[in-house]
């Protein structure tokens, strides 16, 4: 397989985790760590999940994590450390949070629906609706479909805008307020050759490499179909019908509303915290700038996989997975991709379905059952950028979702 290429001054593995990635999120629990099957454990008491909870912030080294997990009809939450440093203050319940990378699956659903509706098709190029776009560089719109964009096997290079500003504390205090257009994201990515040809029709295991710029172009497209932006097709789509009131897309305003931790990075260089909480999210636009809340996450999970944002043609098209490419499947082997979904497996068995997220500062991590009876949404700010740092807090966090999902609450 033809390894991927990263572009960054971050080691590949930091790439994966944070940054390029804009957040793999998707867990599994390493054999070293996987709890005991559920009926030899059984369910959790909420002293249990608050104990896990605290002892995830501990091992994983975060500044704060909130948790809320639905078995069956109940709710439980847990939290623990600060919502801001030196304050005291606990992490609120409820609050609203980047959602990164989980903006995928909104706009992938989006895409679907028009597929259902006639008005677009996974075959479809690049080209088509976006001609001379993807061009320049060995880039060709033409061989370039709607199915590898959604699926991260075009092969478009995962261009960051830090490859240009830097990615140290600096930069970011100097560029955290920049307005970027998405326009200016792809010309970025055509500034490099493709990483890999796009992938065959039918290809069970393609070259895979996880690609922003991919979401901004599938944004790019939902806009030229409808005649409106991607954020708002989100909006009356998902968001309207579910009641999902914590969910919307900020545009250039930097500020969360309502409560909320602040997030913190530790940027290369540094030996201490940045707050990362306000900036402009435009640069990651339809890749992953929405705003959400825990419980929003889990209801449009939920609803993805009872049948109510998606016929069952096109939901069997988003849950069809292909395997990640080498860089992934070392913080998270067995991570398999579907159309803005990701699947691993657990430890009591099956699997769990979701997409996680990762900013500067800020982590999320979702997952839910295969018959959708419990799932999972993580919240955790406090992020160092290093290998060890990095796959430490990825193992507590696996640990965690695997041992809600696999052994409930009670």
């Amino acid at each position: 397989m033809t390894k991927p290429k990263v572009k960054s001054s971050r080691s590949r593995l930091a790439a994966a985790l944070v940054g390029a990635a804009l957040g793999a999120g998707a867990l599994v629990v390493p054999a070293s760590a996987a709890p005991s099957s559920p009926g030899e454990a059984g369910p959790l008491s909420r002293a249990d999940l608050r104990a896990e909870v605290e002892r995830t912030l501990e091992q994983a080294g975060y500044v704060g994590i909130s948790v809320e997990v639905r078995d069956g009809r109940h709710r439980f939450r847990a939290r623990a450390g600060e919502a801001k440093l030196g304050t005291g203050r606990p992490v609120p319940y409820g609050g609203a949070l980047r959602a990164a990378s989980v903006t995928k699956p909104f706009v992938a659903t989006v895409v679907l629906q028009l597929v259902a509706e006639g008005r677009l098709s996974l075959d479809d190029t690049v080209e088509r609706w976006l001609p001379g776009v993807v061009a320049g560089n060995g880039n060709d719109g033409s061989r370039v479909t709607v199915r590898h964009l959604l699926q991260h096997t075009s092969g478009i290079h995962s261009y960051h805008y830090t490859d240009d500003t830097g990615d140290d504390a600096a930069a970011f205090q100097r560029h955290r307020f920049d307005r970027i257009e998405p326009e200016q994201l792809i010309a970025g990515a055509m500034r490099s050759s493709p990483d890999f040809p796009p992938a065959a029709p039918g290809d069970p295991e393609p070259n895979w490499n996880y690609s922003n710029p991919g979401y901004v172009l599938a944004g790019m497209i939902i806009e030229k179909v409808t005649g409106r932006s991607w954020a708002t097709e989100v909006h009356h789509r998902i968001v309207e019908p579910l009641g999902l009131r914590g969910t919307y897309a900020p545009g250039h305003d930097p500020f969360l509303r309502g409560p909320h931790a602040h997030t913190y990075h530790r940027f290369p260089g540094s030996d201490g915290w940045t707050d990362t909480t306000v900036r402009d999210m435009s640069w990651a636009d339809a890749a992953g700038s929405l705003i959400t809340t825990e419980r929003d996450q889990d209801r449009f999970l939920s609803a993805l996989f009872d049948g109510r944002l998606l016929p069952p043609r096109e939901m069997a098209e988003m849950r069809h997975v292909v395997p990640v490419g080498e860089d992934f499947q070392v913080p998270f082997p067995g991570l398999h991709y579907g159309l803005g979904l990701m699947r691993q497996p657990l430890s009591c068995g099956g699997y769990r379905w979701g997409h996680g997220g990762d900013t500067d500062g800020g982590s999320v991590r979702n997952g839910l059952t295969e018959d959708g009876s419990r799932g999972v949404v993580i919240s955790a700010t406090g992020k160092i950028p290093e290998d060890e740092p990095l796959l430490r807090a990825e193992a507590a966090v696996q640990r965690l979702v695997d041992t809600v999902l696999c052994e409930g609450i009670r």
